[in-house]
């Protein structure tokens, strides 16, 4: 890992700016619904154009690896149901859509049947209008109710941002209605006074799942009203919702059902999702009830030409030499730049909080030496940030003052940002559903768009921009999420308790891995039973001690030092690593150094920060062990075995590098004494001989590396197989494992209890480590690069690695797999404990790594 993050002005050194200037354009389709103004309208250049643009000049042509083209589409119109009522039809005209798309008038038709249903279409297809026709319908019968508050309809987001865009959206559309209409977000942002007339007065009530945790179903008293009434529950961006934040969601879902039919109501479900595999099934999962599917995506497109760029190698030699490519941040920066400075509105897609500052940084600084007039046209935008900077940023994105933004995937979930010309991602997003959703920011209402994959020095990157077949070829994943997860049920059989005692009858509502937990729940004396029901008997609130998005934790407070002035919040999971004591910190342009990182303040942990401008950046340092607490399924792998199960995974941050912002090079370590972290979770493993090693000709020397090795590039390259990012899952590789007494690589859930990706992980064992070891193999490096074998997350500082004895060992392995791991397999042993003696601290750790969203 060299130049990953670097400063503006830094770039300078590895290449030129190149910017073109707009010298003609090339009108574009015609708006099907109208859209915001924007500077460039009615002269807006076409994609190809665009690209070309970008291209142009040096060996920029060369990056580019693959072009898809996608054709524009013609819509199939519709006619609403005879039951949505005129005022209803009549605001959505006035809004200027004439006659709904087919799958719109399908989901509208379902929903008044009084049958919950899913819209899996493209992005801008219109399923926002799909649910809200009939839900607005509804509601407007009911403002006509003699007595009480009418019908009522609740909507969830994952994002905050989501829900503040949705309603104004939904007060826009309604506004002809007059006062049936009353739409309120109530979220962590909600001031306090407000939130009284949100609970006694609004009818269509914007939230997302954590406040429905917290704040709405543990007083559920205080929304009997609301509850009452309830005829609607939207789920936008459902196929979010997946791995343990899903699961715990599914239960979320449960818990309010129950509380519904306590006040005599039965909500039909209405859920949106990109284009995903299943997906009544995956909904069916999250809600607990039948859904019918509408996926026929009848709306029109435009052009959208996708390009595969992968930057180029420098002359610089990171770890043990390898060759460097330029960084997916530098390049994504570049490309942001040149696009703004041709006028084309564009969003900037970032894995990462720090990537999004960098590349905002980068640009800010490159047009200024441009126009000084554009650096204000182009701003970062990331979870983090106080409501009131969101809100800045999304008002200046809808007005059209920004040209062009960084955005982790807080912008990616729906946000309306009609106008749009172009997306950037910067690296594989780890499924192909987001990707197409990110892709599908741009280009709305008809129109053309460019959307370009930068390749990050990553295997999986690598890989996929030099097989785009795996990309435009193969169907997006299904949603994975497992709501039996004992770890998830558990504390919400807690909170359901709290919220109103637990009966038998309640037992089929959260499944039937939920009676064999009471048992246990009463054996810890969180549940006590009296009659035929369970009480919760602690005074603390249940909701409370679950954290449903499994961050480990209240966010740490990042504090400036000097003036007290609170400048955002850092996951807690992610925290021992990001703000340890003299890590350096963006925010929003400005480099700081954490001074203190306090875990034990009594008001929360809290990460003291001094602004400074240090020449360096920071990188954690850790160990894990892990050790195997129970083997599930164990399978022959020739002489080999492929195993999953349960196992116990010990983390410690304990130092910090200090790189080179230029070469990466190391500067110095230092020492850290933060607590370790424990975590109960699921595993793949496979193990082999030492015949085996003979015959891969691994001799000892070698074999940490080529474990090693094997265990970084597999962990790349599960994101192609399972749903998860490379954040969800670690893995360790260990040349003689205490539990196994052979030769053991390791690749786990990074979730409590397991969140189904190790378990999809053994069921496609053979296609997926075939594919690693074609990654590894076809890169063109010598000794192993990021491209194939290199972490940039590794613990030991990627050594030891060995690149060609990794391809001899996979080679080996894979010819003893079985020709269907699905299958089961006859000589599989049943379940067996483990040795509980915790291993020493393994020889080559890749801890688990977490989504920054």
């Amino acid at each position: 890992m060299a130049f990953n993050h670097l400063p503006a002005g830094m770039h300078d050194a590895l290449e030129p700016l190149s910017v073109t200037p707009v010298t003609h354009s090339v009108p574009m389709a015609k708006n099907h619904r109208p859209s915001r103004p924007t500077e460039n309208a009615g002269a807006r250049p076409s994609p190809s154009t665009v690209l070309d643009r970008l291209t142009a000049g040096g060996s920029r042509s060369s990056r580019i690896t693959h072009t898809e083209h996608l054709p524009p589409r013609a819509g199939s119109h519709a006619v609403w149901p005879d039951r949505i009522r005129a005022e209803v039809i009549a605001a959505i005209q006035a809004a200027g859509i004439e006659h709904p798309w087919t799958h719109q008038a399908q989901a509208a038709e379902h929903a008044l049947d009084g049958e919950s249903v899913v819209i899996a279409t493209g992005t801008a297809s219109g399923k926002s209008l799909a649910y809200l026709a009939p839900v607005l319908s509804t509601l407007l019968d009911g403002s006509e109710a003699p007595n009480g508050r009418g019908a009522t309809a609740l909507y969830l987001s994952p994002t905050k941002a989501l829900a503040a865009d949705q309603r104004r959206a939904v007060k826009a559309l309604a506004a002809p209605l007059g006062n049936a209409v009353r739409p309120a977000v109530y979220d962590g942002d909600t001031p306090v006074e407000e939130r009284e007339w949100v609970r006694q007065y609004a009818n269509y009530v914007l939230t997302n799942p954590d406040m429905l945790h917290l704040g709405i179903l543990p007083s559920h008293p205080r929304w009997a009203s609301f509850l009452r009434a309830l005829r609607f529950v939207v789920i936008d961006e459902c196929h979010t919702y997946r791995g343990v934040f899903g699961s715990h969601v599914a239960q979320v879902i449960r818990r309010l059902r129950r509380l519904c039919a306590r006040y005599g109501a039965n909500p039909v479900f209405l859920l949106a999702s990109a284009t995903s595999a299943e997906p009544a099934v995956s909904a069916g999962r999250l809600t607990g009830v039948p859904v019918h599917e509408v996926a026929d995506d009848a709306s029109p497109r435009g052009e959208l030409v996708f390009a595969l760029w992968e930057p180029p190698l420098t002359e610089l030699h990171g770890e043990k030499g390898a060759p460097v490519r330029r960084t997916a941040t530098a390049e994504t920066a570049d490309l942001l730049t040149d696009l703004t400075v041709q006028g084309v509105r564009s969003v900037a897609f970032v894995r990462s909080r720090r990537g999004a500052e960098l590349i905002a940084l980068i640009a800010q600084e490159r047009l200024a030496a441009v126009d000084r007039s554009l650096p204000q046209r182009v701003a970062a935008y990331r979870g983090g940030y106080l409501p009131e900077e969101r809100r800045a940023l999304e008002r200046a994105l809808h007005s059209g003052r920004l040209l062009g933004l960084a955005a982790t995937t807080a912008l990616e979930l729906g946000v309306d940002v009609s106008g749009l010309d172009a997306v950037v991602i910067a690296g594989y997003p780890g499924t192909r559903a987001s990707l197409w959703q990110q892709a599908g920011r741009a280009g709305r209402s008809g129109e053309g768009a460019l959307a370009v994959l930068v390749a990050r020095d990553d295997p999986l990157d690598t890989y996929l921009v030099h097989h785009p077949d795996a990309l435009f070829r193969q169907p997006v994943e299904s949603t994975v999420l497992d709501p039996s997860n004992p770890y998830v049920l558990a504390p919400h059989l807690c909170a359901a308790a709290a919220e109103a005692p637990l009966t038998d009858t309640d037992m089929e509502l959260f499944g039937p891995a939920a009676a064999d937990l009471m048992p246990q729940l009463e054996a810890a004396n969180l549940l006590r039973r009296r009659g035929r029901s369970w009480y919760w008997t602690r005074r603390e609130r249940a909701a409370d001690l679950t954290d449903i998005r499994g961050e480990g934790g209240r966010p740490v407070q990042i504090v400036e030092a000097d003036t007290g002035r609170l400048l955002g919040t850092v996951d807690a999971s992610a925290a021992h690593a990001s703000v340890h004591d003299g890590a350096v910190h963006l925010h929003q342009g400005r480099t700081y150094l954490v001074r203190h990182l306090d875990l034990d303040d009594p008001h929360g942990a809290v990460a003291l920060v001094e602004e400074a401008d240090p020449p360096y950046s920071t990188t954690a340092r850790d160990t894990t062990a892990i050790s195997v607490m129970e083997t599930d399924t164990e399978i022959p792998w020739g002489e080999g075995r492929l195993c999953f199960g349960s196992v116990e995974v010990t983390n410690q941050v304990v130092s910090f590098l200090r790189r080179k912002l230029i070469t990466g090079e190391v500067l110095g370590e230092t020492k850290l004494d933060l607590p370790p972290r424990t975590l109960r979770t699921r595993a793949v493993w496979w193990t082999v001989t030492e015949d085996q090693l003979d015959a891969a000709r691994v001799n000892p020397e070698q074999l940490g590396g080529a474990l090693h090795a094997a265990e970084h590039a597999s962990i790349g390259m599960l994101p192609l197989f399972a749903t998860c990012d490379r954040w969800d899952i670690g893995g360790v590789s260990v040349p003689l494992h205490p539990d196994t007494l052979l030769p053991t690589v390791f690749v786990y859930d990074g979730h409590p209890g397991g969140a189904g990706f190790a378990e999809r992980a053994f069921h496609t064992a053979r296609q997926w480590l075939t594919a690693t070891r074609e990654a590894i193999a076809s890169c063109e490096c010598e000794a192993g690069c990021p491209s194939c074998v290199q972490s940039p997350k590794c613990g030991n500082g990627n050594d030891p690695l060995n690149k060609r004895a990794a391809v001899r060992l996979l080679t080996v392995l894979l010819k003893g797999a079985p020709t269907d791991p699905e299958a089961p397999d006859h000589s599989a042993t049943p379940a067996t404990p483990a040795t509980s003696d915790a291993p020493d601290a393994p020889k080559s750790p890749e801890v688990p790594e977490r989504p920054s969203e």
